[in-house]
């Protein structure tokens, strides 16, 4: 999987376009806690649904993890040349296997993403807090940069 994931993000990477999107549908890869696939979808220019999917192996087995967060960008908060939205968000995580039950849990998102003008792509940090509701409860904090190509 992680040769996958190399081979995608270079191909993302070398990909150019008329111009960057902060619309549309993008996907690509966030390395980090966790490391998997990561993808966005703007709803307005202002909001975006991010979705993520990752699998992971320790000593306990192999446990899939996927989220969903509805995110707010603010485009003032760093006054820059470059585009550089602030984003926050709330979501949700579910993840199962790994040898114990699956757990449900609920996260906030915040983060800073580089728009590029002349690739369409973002390039993101992100830290992600999570309270795990089910089966028990307990917190984390994860966090993650990723890359992702947006398609249009």
């Amino acid at each position: 999987m992680k040769k996958a994931m190399l081979i995608l993000s270079a191909w993302m990477l070398l990909s150019c376009a008329s111009h960057a999107q902060d619309h549309g549908f993008g996907l690509g890869v966030v390395i980090g806690d966790p490391t998997g696939i990561s993808a966005k979808l703007w709803m307005t220019r202002q909001t975006a649904l991010q979705f993520g999917f990752s699998l992971s192996d320790n000593f306990k087995g192999s446990r899939a993890l996927m989220s969903a967060d509805y995110l707010w960008h603010s485009f003032d908060l760093i006054r820059s040349t470059e585009r550089l939205p602030v984003y926050y968000g709330v979501g949700g995580a579910l993840s199962s296997g790994g040898g114990g039950d699956a757990a449900l849990g609920v996260r906030g998102v915040f983060g800073v993403v580089w728009l590029p003008r002349t690739v369409p792509i973002d390039v993101f940090f992100q830290v992600v807090p999570t309270v795990t509701i089910v089966p028990a409860s307990s917190f984390g904090i994860g966090a993650g940069v990723g890359v992702r190509f947006f398609f249009g």
